[in-house]
């Protein structure tokens, strides 16, 4: 009985240690040079497609799964309002983004829509977004054919003046 109680202290004691090692943050600039994977303090949502950290960017990938609801999030971001400004491209075909406040990342259905889809042009994007409290910031591709992708760079959180 001792070693399970241990156990699970151990265990929710590494949860805490993970989680607190991201911290709540009022600007983002990420140019995804340097991962090799999602960053720990970020979260993948693919469904049945892919959606991976590659080639300095991050790409989400249909495979033969079009229309996968697949969101990359941010870590916890201030209450406030905010310019995202993204590189954002296709490998043709009809693709959107849409603009997400997360209150839980684990949890898909506490995802609000705060930007409406917009089709990707392979423009930069600017974006204002407004948080009303303290939350993630979710990107929501959506890929309507197979095997096709968008890839994500040069990503910037920054307040509004």
């Amino acid at each position: 009985m001792k070693k399970i109680v241990l156990v699970g202290i151990l265990t929710l004691g590494g949860f805490l240690t993970a989680n607190a090692q991201c911290k709540t943050v009022s600007t983002l600039t990420e140019n995804f040079d340097t991962w090799k994977d999602i960053d720990k303090c970020w979260t993948a949502h693919q469904g049945k497609a892919m959606l991976y950290a590659k080639e300095k960017k991050v790409t989400f990938y249909s495979m033969t799964s079009p229309r996968e609801n697949m969101y990359l999030v941010t870590p916890k971001i201030k209450a406030g309002n905010y310019t995202l400004t993204l590189d954002i491209s296709d490998n043709g075909g009809e693709t959107t983004l849409e603009v997400f406040s997360v209150n839980n990342p684990a949890d898909t259905k506490s995802y609000v829509s705060i930007v409406k889809p917009s089709k990707i042009t392979g423009d930069k994007k600017t974006i204002n977004i407004s948080l009303k409290k303290d939350a993630n910031v979710g990107l929501k591709v959506m890929l309507n054919g197979i095997h096709q992708a968008v890839y994500v760079d040069n990503l910037s959180l920054k307040p509004k003046k």
